[in-house]
C-alpha cells in the first residue's frame, strides 16, 4: 500500500470516528424547547431564556424566543435545570426541568406584566441573585448568603432564590437555616424535584425518616424516572419498617440504573430477611462486583460467606 492510500484510509477512518462520536454525544444529550406567551396567550418575542444546571451554575445555556414566542436549546447534558424567563416589562419566571438522555422537554410559559415600580425591584433582585450565584461559584458562601437574602427581600416570591440560598447554607453546614429556606422553596414550587429532594435528604440525615419519606415521595411523583429519588425513598421506608414498599423502589432503582451498586446491597439485605438465599447471593455478589471498594463491601462478603455455607 502506498503512502497516499494510507493517508486516504486514515482520513476516512478519522472522519468515521468523528461522525460516530457526534452521534453518541447526540444520543446522550437532550433538548429543551417551548413557547412563551403573555397572560392573554399572545406569543412573546425576544424573551431571554437561561437554562442553568442545579448541580453547577457554571453549566448554562442561553437562548431567546422568536416572533412566534418559541425557543429551543439542543445539546443539553442530562440533569436538573432551572430555566429562567426574562423580558422587560414582565415578571421573570423560573421553571425547573429534568433533562433526560435523548429527551425532548416541552414547556408552555405565561409571563405576567409588571408596572415600573415593580420592575425596578425585580431588576434589582435579579442582579442580587446573579451576583450571589457568582459568589457561590467562587465558594464565597458567606457573601453569597447575603446576596441571596437581598434578592429575597426584593422579590420574596421567587422559589429559586430560596432554593439557592438553601444550597449555600448546606455548604456552610447550617442545617436548620437550610431546612427553613428549602421548605419555603417547596411551598412556592411544590413540583420542584430538587427542593423536595434536598428537604428529604436533610431530614433523613437527622433520622426523621417519616417526614423525609413524604418529601421523597413527592420527588418521585414529580420525577419517576430518577433513580436517586427511588433509592432514597427506599432507604427511608426500610428505616420505617415498610420493607415491602421499599423493595419495589429498590427494584425500580436498578431498572432505571442497572449499575446502581447500593440498591443491590439493599435488595440483598431484604432478600435475607425474606429467607430468599439465592436472590440474596445474586444481589450481594452484584454489589461487590460493582463497588469492591465500598465501605459496605466487607460486610457484603461476610454475608456471602455465611449464605453459601
Amino acid at each position: 500500500m502506498n503512502l497516499r492510500k494510507k493517508i486516504t484510509i486514515t482520513m476516512i477512518a478519522f472522519g468515521f470516528l468523528l461522525a460516530l462520536t457526534s452521534t453518541i454525544q447526540a444520543q446522550i444529550q437532550g433538548k429543551v424547547r417551548g413557547i412563551v406567551t403573555d397572560a392573554q396567550g399572545q406569543p412573546l418575542e425576544k424573551v431571554s431564556v437561561s437554562i442553568i444546571s442545579v448541580r453547577t451554575a457554571s453549566q448554562r445555556y442561553e437562548t431567546t424566543t422568536g416572533k412566534d414566542g418559541k425557543f429551543a436549546q439542543i445539546g443539553i447534558q442530562p440533569g436538573y435545570y432551572q430555566v429562567i424567563f426574562k423580558k422587560e416589562g414582565f415578571v421573570p419566571k423560573t421553571q425547573e426541568v429534568h433533562v433526560e438522555i435523548a429527551s425532548d422537554t416541552n414547556l408552555e410559559i405565561k409571563l405576567d406584566t409588571a408596572d415600573q415600580v415593580a420592575m425596578k425591584s425585580l431588576s434589582a433582585a435579579d442582579k442580587a441573585f446573579i451576583n450571589a450565584t457568582n459568589l457561590y461559584n467562587k465558594q464565597s458562601y458567606q457573601e453569597a448568603v447575603a446576596g441571596f437574602e437581598e434578592a429575597i427581600k426584593l422579590n420574596p416570591n421567587n422559589w429559586a432564590y430560596y432554593f439557592n440560598l438553601g444550597l449555600t447554607y448546606k455548604k456552610l453546614n447550617k442545617t436548620d437555616e437550610a431546612k427553613t429556606v428549602f421548605k419555603k422553596a417547596v411551598e412556592l414550587n411544590p413540583d420542584s424535584f430538587s427542593a423536595n429532594k434536598e428537604m428529604g435528604e436533610l431530614l433523613a440525615k437527622e433520622g426523621d425518616f417519616a417526614k423525609a419519606a413524604e418529601y421523597y415521595k413527592k420527588a418521585v411523583a414529580v420525577s419517576p424516572s430518577d433513580p436517586d429519588g427511588h433509592y432514597n425513598l427506599g432507604v427511608c421506608l426500610v428505616n420505617l419498617g415498610q420493607s415491602d414498599e421499599a423493595f419495589g423502589h429498590f427494584q425500580k432503582t436498578i431498572e432505571l440504573k442497572p449499575d446502581y451498586a447500593e440498591a443491590y446491597f439493599q435488595l440483598g439485605s431484604l432478600y435475607i430477611s425474606q429467607n430468599k438465599t439465592k436472590e440474596a447471593v445474586d444481589s450481594l455478589e452484584k454489589f461487590v462486583q460493582l463497588a469492591p471498594q465500598h465501605e459496605k463491601a466487607a460486610l457484603a462478603k461476610q454475608l456471602l460467606e455465611y449464605l453459601k455455607k
